[in-house]
């Protein structure tokens, strides 16, 4: 008895014969028409499989199916990248930050998993950064994230857009989390900013409502010509970012203080002194980072005004005391009598002194030598070449123009400049900080400078591929959470982002099909990647992650 096919007038039938003989011939004989071939019913012919099959022994069965390649005990359907999303979401969640998440959206009727969502382009800023359309694929066939088999970019967006609605409330409850639980120090803070810009989209124009957001300034990339963002960041002395901002891209950092203590000051930290560089110094500002009974220390200008006098503080006499890693340090207050006193503290590296002297020899030489290739100038008109020497950045700093018109050395400016070979100028509202602390707090400025660094190199905040103000700004936030689960790694595990990244890389998921279903298979974790789980408090991901629950016979 077989299954047979028949042509009548261009059309497949199909039909179910058996052989018998006839006049001592095999002839067919037809015992059903299961009808044309387009339009078998399939679903009928495996129900009468399974019921043929019934009579067979399992042996037999087993032996068919083998036979016909139906019964291979593993299909291997593909792998995924499974060592940094499950380090990530470790990390995530022992910052309770899917608590946090999930506290805000209860009040929210959301019925996609956003909390899982949010993660999902956090994890992807941090391992492979690109555009959230691109994320639909990533997720379906890149990575493994646990609760999250598959996305659509309107998800993301929507996701986005809770984000940016709750982002006060994420901040601070993020910022209560992760400082509980890592015991955070957070009586000094380091702020700063950078810009991030658009290759694409120009200048976003003002309308009666707003004003643009994406706007020509003052670039931190070397890029003046292009639109931009400025972003700045509020970073822990351990270099964790606990805050973010975004404003219009001709924002000036001068202008930014004011927003950043109100809203540092509306989590009520306490004491908290302020760690910033020059470009926030003010007399406006300083006044405003002194309020609540907070403190500040900054950098300071060491040339002040068009000819680039030597500050107050570097003029005053006194001694250097000498620091352990060589550094020499004093204590000059200005105007001590007075309300209005100012303490600064002089910084002072003789290895650093020795390098800019160097530098400042090496430029003078070159400016001398240009100088004697334009011969004598004396009562002559400029030239081209005098002109361009006489404004050049580097060399004009070291010329003078007399009276007659000559080029000449300006001696006396390199003598100014000598006597700031190798210093630093910081300045405190804190009379009850040491000047080693002082010091101390404003070198770690480094700290929100890798944070910078970060942000550009590791999650690659560009290319920003939106355009609109509330996707730029969420966009920012995802950046910001890459960076703070990605600084604590860093932290506990001493080891950068990237050898993580590198030894996480064998780390993987193999999927099988089997007669129950999926089987879920992890290759063994190597020691190395062991102990980075167990420097993070993580528990390694178990062998099988998804077992299908055998049918019953």
């Amino acid at each position: 008895m077989y299954l047979r096919t028949v042509r009548s007038r261009g059309v497949e039938y199909v039909q179910l014969a058996h052989s018998r003989w006839k006049g001592g011939q095999s002839r067919p004989e037809i015992l059903y028409n299961f009808g044309r071939k387009e339009q078998l019913d399939l679903d009928a012919l495996r129900r009468l499989v399974k019921s043929i099959s019934r009579f067979l022994e399992p042996e037999e069965v087993q032996s068919i199916q083998q036979e016909l390649g139906l019964d291979w005990p593993f299909e291997f359907l593909g792998s995924r990248k499974l060592g940094g999303t499950w380090l990530l979401d470790g990390v995530w969640r022992r910052l309770k930050l899917d608590r946090a998440f999930n506290r805000l959206l209860s009040q929210r009727g959301y019925r996609t998993p956003v909390e899982r969502l949010i993660f999902a382009m956090v994890a992807n800023r941090a391992l492979a950064p690109g555009s959230k359309l691109g994320m639909e694929h990533w997720v379906a066939n890149e990575v493994w994230i646990e609760g999250l088999p598959e996305v659509e970019v309107h998800q993301l967006y929507r996701a986005m857009d809770f984000l940016l609605e709750a982002h006060d409330e994420v901040q601070r409850e993020v910022f209560y989390s992760v400082a509980n639980l890592l015991n955070l120090e957070v009586d000094l803070l380091f702020v700063d900013t950078t810009s991030t810009y658009f290759e694409i989209e120009d200048e976003e124009a003002d309308t009666e409502e707003a004003e643009g957001f994406r706007k020509r300034g003052k670039s931190k990339d070397g890029r003046p010509g292009l639109a931009q963002v400025v972003i700045g960041f509020a970073v822990t002395r351990d270099g964790i970012p606990v805050r973010c901002w975004v404003w219009p891209g001709n924002t000036s950092d001068m202008n930014v203080v004011e927003e950043v203590k109100r809203d540092l000051n509306g989590w009520k930290l306490g004491r908290v002194v302020v760690v910033m560089d020059t470009g926030f110094n003010s007399e406006e500002n300083r006044r405003i980072l002194q309020g609540a009974g907070d403190a500040y220390i900054l950098g300071e200008k060491m040339r002040l005004g068009k000819g680039g006098t030597p500050h107050e503080a570097l003029k005053r006499p006194g001694t250097y005391k000498k620091l352990a890693h060589g550094l020499e340090i004093k204590e000059v207050v200005v105007q001590p009598e007075s309300a209005a006193h100012r303490r600064f503290v002089v910084v002072y590296n003789p290895e650093e002194a020795e390098r800019d002297r160097k530098k400042r020899e090496d430029i003078v030489a070159e400016a001398e030598q240009r100088l004697a290739e334009l011969g004598d100038l004396e009562g002559k008109e400029h030239s081209k070449a005098v002109c361009a020497l006489r404004s050049h950045p580097t060399y004009g700093r070291y010329l003078r123009q007399t009276k007659t018109g000559a080029l000449k050395m300006n001696r006396a400016k390199i003598r100014q400049e000598e006597r700031l070979d190798g210093k630093l100028l910081v300045s405190t509202s804190d009379d009850g900080l040491s000047t080693e602390d002082v010091v101390a707090g404003y070198k770690q400025l480094w700290q929100i400078e890798r944070v910078n660094r970060q942000l550009k190199h590791t999650v690659d905040i560009r290319p920003v591929f939106h355009r609109l103000e509330d996707r730029i700004r969420a966009h920012v936030l995802l950046c910001w959470l890459a960076l703070l689960l990605i600084r604590v790694a860093e932290n506990e595990t001493h080891r950068t982002w990237n050898q993580m990244k590198l030894l996480l890389s064998t780390l993987e998921l193999g999927i099988h099909r089997t007669h129950h279903g999926e089987v879920c298979q992890t290759n063994r974790v190597t020691q190395d990647q062991k102990a980075l789980f167990e420097a993070l408090h993580i528990k390694p991901p178990a062998r099988y992650l998804a077992i299908p629950t055998p049918r019953s016979a």
